[in-house]
């Protein structure tokens, strides 16, 4: 098994098979719940950082706090998974400060974009998952290696834009807001969108392997990386959407 998702990927739940016992093992509930407990944190801290940029407080140190600390706390609970139950909230709390801001940043700039860019990823995420759960989608093999095939491409295509940035350079079509560059949004929503199949995928394996309870968290943070991840694109293709009309 692969998954585009950095903190879900192939062997993941494998080393931790048949780990624990009775009440002790992770759940698909107990990450759902788990996952619910993390949304709320992010819109603890994003509203906080909202209300301070719509009060008129530069908001950069909260985004440079946001998006370093996350990463950081993303990157321990990937590389040490008992760590999730303490450093997922964490990861949760300083994710928020970032998705708050950037979030109210493209508020000022388009009205009423945050709001649908919150509904629609919710609607993708429950539509994805009617659509998993009733197998209309099937993760095959084949499937798992396009979709990570794809997500690579994206974070490398993201990864190199980052660095020519420095030097002046910009990449075409990334940052377009052109027929081009809304269709490149697009497809990267749509992966993005797909990623959440496989980490249902995922989750779903790791519960019936009967992992440790733990896991729970650590399957819940994987959610919210891609979670987070689709809701930030498609507030990006709204915002290139709406500086068109």
């Amino acid at each position: 098994m692969r998954s585009g998702n950095p903190s879900l990927k192939e062997n993941t739940f494998a080393e931790y098979q048949g780990m624990a016992t009775g009440n002790d093992a992770m759940t698909i509930q107990g990450t759902v719940n788990k996952t619910f407990v993390l949304l709320a944190l992010v819109l603890a801290t994003a509203i906080y950082t909202w209300i301070q940029y719509f009060s008129g407080v530069n908001v950069t140190p909260h985004l440079m706090l946001g998006a370093i600390g996350s990463l950081v706390a993303a990157l321990i609970v990937i590389f040490a998974k008992r760590t999730a139950p303490v450093v997922a909230p964490i990861y949760a709390l300083l994710e928020g400060l970032f998705v708050g801001g950037i979030s109210a940043i493209y508020e000022n700039q388009f009205q009423g974009i945050t709001v649908m860019a919150v509904l629609l990823t919710f609607t993708v995420l429950f539509g994805l998952l009617f659509v998993y759960k009733t197998g209309l989608i099937k993760v095959t093999q084949n499937f798992r290696l396009g979709v990570f095939a794809a997500t690579f491409g994206i974070f490398l295509a993201y990864f190199v834009s980052f660095i020519l940035g420095f030097f002046g350079i910009t990449v075409p079509f990334i940052h377009d807001s052109g027929p081009i560059g809304i269709l490149v949004s697009v497809f990267i929503v749509i992966i993005a969108a797909l990623n959440l199949v496989l980490d249902f995928d995922f989750i779903e394996k790791g519960a019936e392997m009967r992992c440790p309870k733990y896991m729970e968290w650590y399957g819940a943070f994987g959610l919210m990386v891609t979670l987070i991840w689709l809701y930030l694109e498609i507030l990006r293709l709204l915002a290139k959407i709406s500086s068109r009309r």
